[in-house]
């Protein structure tokens, strides 16, 4: 398929299939949400049936999750400490050198000794467009200063600070200050900056990237740099990488038999500030973490989220990012999925991203905040009705197997984020409620109760997740912050029901009724300083 045909249509140029797709993601959700309250009219034990099923489908489910969280950090962990430069030299080599390594890379070696690979470690340059819009220089200098604490050569490192003409021009001197201070450090720095207002383009972050990314390319073409060696890391203007992130993705990038149809993903972590965030957004913030390091373990099922890398040339086949879209990280997934007719697949890294929980100037704004980021975050659904229509309305040679897979693995996500925590929440009082004298559905909710009783061990992991991931405590904050970390877990329902599955009914049912989400609402970025007073916001 070419890049010409992966852009999503205008609203105007959305047919009737079009919008059919668009409002099946909303219309599923409301009708599982409504479907306990029919039933319980309907016929009472149905309704039990119906619920006890849903909810040990979900324990099943819950254990599976801790299971592959208690194996995701363990891996985390461990490569944490490796030597991937050591790696890399071994790589290069050929030889197997570095001495106590795991497994997998004495076979990596022989994989690449037996069938050669495109690339070699020397040759890979690693681009790192760092995108930014209102943050102020608290939030974006210590990104830069993280990424040359890496342990890596960064004279093979490009910089692009991708910013916006509407940011004004305080973020424009902003930006080249920052270029003139740092950018000597690097192969090449620049600052790029997005005009406003580019016809056909929603103000969103995937303008500005994609707008950054032509400038990189239109620098490695002019030094004659092959862009398959160049290898691109987006990242949002909180985003510190593992220091071995670039060594890492450098050596999985180049023991890659097919790098141009292969996305990177490493493991965001929403840990920069969870000591300055208020309960509520720590348990989110601990909670995605968790989820993050989970999909990490089902590679089937990955797909871009916020800082990810491919090569130079997959973007350029793929015209780099939506321009139309406000979820540009995971729609990039189809992007590149359809433009290489299904052949593509996201490779985890199992190392850190390290990102910012949800922190605004005052408590209420904080709490708005992050509603709207996961509302954009569950925008995503948006992609069901794209995907249907490329996948099998367009003439594509996409083996429809995967397609069929993939696209309802990309609805029952969607589905299960807006309605499973309030079936498991609600649902077993409702047949009781229409029918008071009815035995099994009396009992219905004490047989729940002890299943949920069951499934809260489940906490536990998560909470020595959340402990075992925990920066060092900042010394303004005194060791009952400790302890707070631990009861701040009694919010788990109440953010799981009003920030997931109500930012998840609200992008779908918006989605259903055509009002679209078009403007990229930046999540405001506050900083709390080394004393704990002073607070530095991002607007």
């Amino acid at each position: 398929m070419n890049k010409e045909e992966l852009e999503i249509p205008f609203p105007k140029d959305r047919g009737f299939r079009y919008r059919l797709f668009e409002i099946l993601p909303g219309a599923i959700s409301w009708t599982v949400l409504i479907l306990p309250f029919v039933l319980s009219v309907i016929s009472p034990f149905l309704t039990v049936f119906f619920i006890l099923g849903y909810l040990l489908l979900w324990l099943t489910k819950s254990v599976g999750l801790d299971i592959r969280a208690v194996q995701g950090f363990k891996t985390i962990k461990l490569q944490k400490k490796l030597p991937w430069l050591d790696m890399l030299d071994d790589v290069e080599t050929g030889t197997l050198n570095t001495l106590g390594m795991p497994k997998w890379h004495a076979n990596n070696l022989k994989r690449i000794a037996e069938t050669p690979v495109p690339i070699k470690p020397k040759n890979v340059i690693q681009a790192l467009v760092l995108a930014t819009y209102n943050e102020s220089r608290a939030v974006v200098e210590p990104t830069i200063k993280t990424i040359l604490d890496s342990k890596y050569d960064m004279k093979r490192v490009i910089l692009v600070i991708a910013y916006e003409e509407r940011g004004g021009p305080d973020k424009e001197q902003q930006v080249k200050d920052l270029i003139k201070q740092y950018g000597n450090n690097f192969m090449y720095a620049v600052g790029v900056k997005h005009p406003k207002d580019i016809p056909g383009e929603i103000i969103g972050k995937g303008g500005n990237i994609t707008f950054a990314g032509r400038v990189l390319a239109k620098y490695i073409q002019d030094k004659k740099i092959d862009p398959l060696n160049v290898l691109v890391t987006t990242l949002d203007a909180d985003n510190r990488p593992h220091k071995n992130y670039l060594a890492g993705l450098n050596y999985v990038y180049s023991v890659c038999h097919d790098p141009v149809n292969t996305s990177f993903q490493p493991v965001p972590m929403f840990t920069n500030n969870i000591w300055d965030a208020p309960a509520p957004m720590r348990v989110i913030a601990t909670g995605n973490s968790f989820w993050m390091v989970v999909s990490s373990m089902r590679p089937h099922a990955l797909r871009n989220f916020s800082a990810h890398a491919q090569s130079l040339q997959t973007l350029i086949d793929t015209d780099f990012w939506s321009v139309r879209s406000i979820v540009e990280d995971g729609h990039q997934f189809w992007r590149t999925y359809f433009r290489y007719e299904g052949n593509h697949q996201v490779f985890p890294i199992y190392l850190p991203i390290y990102q910012d929980a949800v922190l605004a100037n005052g408590y209420r704004r904080t709490l708005k905040a992050q509603f709207i980021q996961l509302r954009r975050w569950a925008w995503g659904a948006s992609d069901v009705a794209y995907v249907a229509e490329m996948g099998f309305f367009r003439k594509n040679n996409v083996k429809k197997s995967s397609l069929i897979f993939k696209f309802l693995q990309l609805l029952e996500g969607h589905i299960s984020w807006a309605t499973a925590p309030l079936l498991l929440a609600f649902s077993a009082f409702i047949p009781a409620f229409f029918n008071p004298q009815n035995y099994s559905a009396n009992l219905l909710p004490i047989i729940v109760s002890r299943v949920q009783t069951i499934a809260l061990a489940g906490i536990f992991v998560t909470l020595f997740f959340s402990l075992s991931t925990l920066p060092p405590r900042p010394q303004h904050y005194k060791r009952r912050r400790t302890f707070l970390m631990v009861i701040q877990w009694v919010y788990l329902p109440i953010t799981t029901i009003l920030y997931n599955a109500l930012a998840g009914l609200y992008s779908q049912t918006r989605l259903m009724l055509g009002k679209y989400i078009d403007n990229f609402d930046v999540t405001e970025k506050a900083v709390v300083s080394d004393v704990g007073k002073e607070i530095n916001s991002s607007s």
